[in-house]
């Protein structure tokens, strides 16, 4: 595995969640810079020593309502 997919979405308070695709990783965070951390800290535990992959791709999925 050269890489592991999460996706991030804002939380209505604000915060930040963040799932693993194909992997039961999930963490969540007060703003950004801490959701990156608690996803590099969640991929090492997740993995045993040397088979985490070495890149972390993020998908933000934003949500937006337009009115007609």
């Amino acid at each position: 595995m050269n890489e592991i997919i999460f996706v991030v979405e804002e939380a209505e308070d604000g915060s930040f969640r963040a799932n693993a695709v194909g992997s039961s990783i999930h963490t969540e965070a007060e703003d950004l810079a801490q959701l990156h951390q608690e996803i590099r800290d969640a991929v090492h535990c997740h993995f045993e020593e040397g088979d985490a992959p070495p890149l972390i791709r993020l998908h933000h999925v934003r949500q937006e309502l337009l009115a007609l």
